[in-house]
């Protein structure tokens, strides 16, 4: 008993939130969630770097970070600027984003910045989000706990989000839709558009280009000349597919395929822009979830959403006991015999009394 009080502190004992492997995780992965760092527990991560690469082999081990790759892309710093030696640590550890109140990113990550507001109740500000910009990531501020006090969503605000003709996305899926669009290359013979996107290193996330050409679409299919799926205006969460449009066609297409586009006629020339927003929405929204020691207590409130979040892990330090079982324990086992004890002294003493008598 006596050895947790008398012995030496350990200096990193650090709990596991088995939620991110276990029924919370995977439900998140398949609504399209994406899983970041956020380091440890009251540890200043521009201070102690060794957190970084600590953080990502604890999330790797527990899931993957997206459904379209397996290594975490982005990480949370509380700091508003980065050092050189935190930065170098983070692109070593293979984090390409950085967020989200960073005021210039260094040279090699890309930033991403809380620009609108926070989803907690008296926080959330419905016309910030009506003032978002066509193209633009919206990002928005989620913390579940802060210490043992709970944080109050404000249902009003996510009642309206979710009914938005807006992209659901994440950081890493909406910075990399771009450049999966830009790599993305196009040739057209007779009647027929052949598209091909390489394979990334990265994640495989679709990129969108809008295709623009005379005359009317025939058929669209893939390199084993299966039917391409069709998008419906509608979709807001990320996928492959076409839909056409007036003056053409909108194409998601994922890394490492091809795909062609058969019209009624031969095709004259042809006009390609790279889309930033997944099928052509106005512009795209994700829920940050900063420092998530609890994956159950930071979604509870979000179980029948359709909004999609990038989930900052952070590594939560172990409980401490603390002096005070120990101590409780410590004194039952003492004041046990010695009860006992006292209490047969009695008895033999008033059995002995009594026979004299």
């Amino acid at each position: 008993m006596a050895l947790p009080i008398l012995s030496q502190p350990v200096l990193a004992e650090w709990g596991t939130d088995d939620w991110i492997s276990n029924v919370i995780g995977p439900e998140r992965l398949e609504n399209g969630d994406e899983f970041g760092c956020h380091g440890y527990e009251g540890v200043d991560t521009v201070v102690e770097n060794w957190v970084i690469s600590e953080c990502k082999d604890y999330l790797m081990g527990l899931t993957n970070a997206s459904r379209w790759g397996e290594m975490p892309l982005s990480f949370g710093i509380k700091a508003n600027e980065i050092d050189a030696k935190t930065a170098e640590s983070l692109s070593q550890s293979g984090f390409i984003i950085v967020g989200d109140r960073i005021s210039d990113a260094p040279a090699g990550l890309v930033g991403m910045y809380r620009n609108g507001a926070s989803l907690e109740k008296g926080v959330a500000d419905i016309d910030l989000l009506k003032q978002a910009e066509e193209d633009s990531l919206v990002s928005i501020h989620w913390r579940a706990r802060v210490g043992d006090l709970r944080v109050r969503e404000d249902k009003d605000v996510i009642s309206w989000l979710e009914d938005q003709p807006v992209w659901f996305t994440t950081w890493g899926e909406w910075y990399l839709h771009r450049l999966t669009a830009e790599s993305t290359s196009i040739a057209s013979e007779g009647n027929s558009i052949f598209t091909q996107s390489p394979q990334s290193s990265i994640w495989d996330v679709p990129g969108t280009l809008r295709i623009n050409f005379e005359g009317s679409i025939v058929s669209v299919h893939d390199s084993s000349g299966l039917d391409y799926p069709v998008l419906k205006e509608t979709d807001r969460k990320l996928t492959i597919g076409w839909r056409e449009t007036n003056d053409g066609v909108l194409l998601t297409q994922a890394p490492g395929s091809n795909v062609t586009i058969q019209l009624s006629n031969d095709i004259e020339s042809i006009e390609v822009e790279v889309m930033n927003t997944f099928n052509d929405l106005n512009h795209s929204v994700t829920v940050v979830g900063h420092q998530t020691t609890n994956l159950f207590r930071w979604t509870q409130d979000f179980s029948n959403s359709d909004l999609v979040f990038t989930w900052l892990i952070e590594r939560p330090a172990k409980e401490e006991i603390g002096w005070l079982i120990p101590t409780i324990a410590a004194s039952i086992l003492v004041a046990a015999p010695a009860t006992i004890y006292y209490l047969l002294r009695k008895e033999q003493d008033l059995e002995s009394n009594y026979h004299s008598n």
